[in-house]
């Protein structure tokens, strides 16, 4: 099969399609020849070899984290996905490195998948997994209910196109950080408040905040405009020990794959109360995975990078 991969870690430039072989698969395993997949930060943290004190892995490398495409092959205790479904999925990172879903077929465990709703593509589908279920489980965190005050730090980037819906739909006002540029397409999105981070600190503009959603990196920001009791989870970097000191909590959140969840994204989208936001597309080609990785990477991309895969 052809798949996307790495022989070291550094620049874009280090990535290539070759030859691997498919992958096999476990008894609660399927087997899913993938129609899309899509780019996330993450994706390009770990080229640069920034994952490597979490995981051993041995060259080469697969990288890419959400997959949309059909079933081919299902393992003997797989009960409720059958061979030629429709499926979307944040599988597993595996030990070995080489199960990414920069790949034209990906093993994925039972738990982890959903079955594609039939009015969303495949692309649209491959842009939710990894980022839809990384905002719902950290709005989750903090205890997003009707009424809750949140600042979503990042509103356009792919994580935060999701939240500012997910916390609107949970009932709550919603602030959050965006370029001039970009302001229109948050509101589109919910947002109640929108501040230009060039322009503004959030402190002139925000106080006593319920919770604050970081994706950017910004803790200290977060924790400025928070009330003494509010929740802080950032998904950027660990908290140093005076912010984990603060009178406010303060989580590093890391994203747990689940099917189950990822089917109640299913339906928000299917059902039109959820929307996804393409950026730009490309082909799984060695020219089109690096110039997927350098758009990411450049922080202009407005909603998610996606790479069909033939």
């Amino acid at each position: 099969m052809k798949a996307a991969q790495i022989n070291n870690y550094g620049s874009a430039d280090e990535l290539f399609v070759g030859e691997l072989a498919v992958p096999e698969i476990a008894n609660d395993e399927v087997l899913v020849h993938a129609k899309a997949t899509s780019i996330n930060p993450i994706d390009w943290k770990a080229r640069e070899g920034l994952m490597q004190k979490m995981f051993a892995w041995q060259f080469p490398v697969v990288l890419g984290w959400d997959v949309a495409g059909i079933i081919t092959a299902v393992g003997s205790e797989v009960k409720d996905f059958k061979v030629g479904d429709a499926v979307f999925a944040r599988p597993d990172i595996y030990n070995d490195g080489r199960r990414g879903t920069y790949a034209q077929y990906v093993a994925v465990k039972e738990d982890k998948l959903a079955l594609k709703p039939a009015n969303v593509s495949f692309a649209e589908a491959a842009s939710v997994p990894l980022a839809g279920l990384t905002a719902l489980q950290m709005l989750n965190k903090l205890q997003v209910t009707a009424g809750t005050k949140v600042l979503i730090q990042g509103g356009a980037g792919g994580v935060g196109l999701f939240a500012i819906q997910l916390a609107k739909i949970m009932g709550a006002t919603v602030a959050t950080t965006a370029s001039a540029h970009n302001h229109d397409f948050v509101r589109a999105l919910g947002a109640d408040i929108v501040i230009d981070y060039h322009q503004n600190k959030i402190t002139d503009v925000l106080a006593d905040y319920d919770a604050v959603f970081d994706t950017v990196g910004d803790i200290d920001g977060g924790l400025a405009i928070l009330q003494p009791e509010g929740k802080l989870v950032t998904i950027t970097k660990q908290p140093t020990s005076e912010q984990l000191a603060a009178s406010q909590t303060v989580i590093y959140g890391w994203l747990q794959p689940n099917g189950k969840e990822l089917a109640y994204l299913g339906e928000l989208l299917s059902s039109g109360q959820l929307k996804t936001v393409i950026d730009s597309t490309f082909d799984l080609t060695t020219a089109g995975i690096r110039a997927a990785h350098r758009k990411s990477e450049s922080h202009h991309a407005r909603g998610k990078i996606i790479i069909n895969i033939n």
